[in-house]
């Protein structure tokens, strides 16, 4: 595209000057449809409302793009529009967040702030230790470790009822305003339903948590992101 600008020398003289100006590449994430790292992401660009094209990628596959962008080989990858990347998901959800003023998903109010990233690094730790018992039950059975299992997995009970009980009767999980905490909640419990079914009894053993998550199921960003079930 050329954009021509009037010029004038010295208040006499005009003349038209055309400057050729290219667009940058949008940005792109590196994702799967069932991370809940990568969902959040994805969750947080649609309420930024910033544009992200989505690539998805299989870690497994030997011609996977995510080393040549992660050094680890893990998702979520953001490669921004200069070509440099980053990573982890709550580096790339604090840096969507800063780039636009619209929608603030992490308060501008200190306190606030590190009580929402509070909120988010539980979620992230109670989904890290499910990953880790989903992993360890795709081995091979004489090869599982039942021990290592029942640690991650009260690792994660443990987790859900700190959540649960500092939701109590809130309509959301900071200051009563949608932010980042909520969706990283909602974020973990649909990866606990995707992977684990209905061992996780919300309505049950949660039912705070069970109540936020089915308020925010219509949201456009929430619903649009819900992973499928293969």
């Amino acid at each position: 595209m050329a954009k021509t600008y009037a010029v004038e020398l010295h208040g006499l003289v005009w003349f038209q000057l055309s400057v050729k100006t290219t667009r940058s590449p949008p940005m792109k994430l590196l994702y799967s449809l069932t991370s809940p790292y990568a969902r959040k992401v994805r969750i947080v660009a649609a309420e930024k409302r910033i544009a992200i094209d989505l690539e998805a990628v299989v870690l497994a596959d030997p011609d996977c793009p995510v080393p040549q962008h992660n050094p680890l080989g893990k998702i979520p990858v953001l490669i921004m529009d200069d070509g440099d990347s980053l990573y982890d998901s709550s580096v790339i959800v604090d840096y969507l967040d800063q780039r636009t003023p619209v929608a603030h998903l992490i308060p501008q109010d200190t306190k606030q702030k590190f009580q929402v990233k509070r909120w988010e690094s539980l979620a992230d730790g109670v989904c890290d230790a499910a990953v880790a018992v989903m992993l360890e039950q795709r081995r091979p059975e004489n090869l599982q470790d039942p021990s290592w299992v029942n640690k991650q997995w009260t690792k994660v009970e443990r987790g859900l009822k700190m959540l649960n009980d500092d939701l109590g009767e809130n309509k959301f999980c900071v200051a009563d305003t949608f932010s980042l905490a909520d969706i990283a909640v909602v974020c973990l419990l649909g990866y606990l339903d995707l992977r684990f079914g209905n061992k996780v009894k919300l309505d049950k053993h949660y039912p705070n948590l069970a109540r936020l998550n089915q308020s925010l199921a219509t949201r456009p960003s929430i619903a649009e992101t819900v992973p499928p079930k293969a």
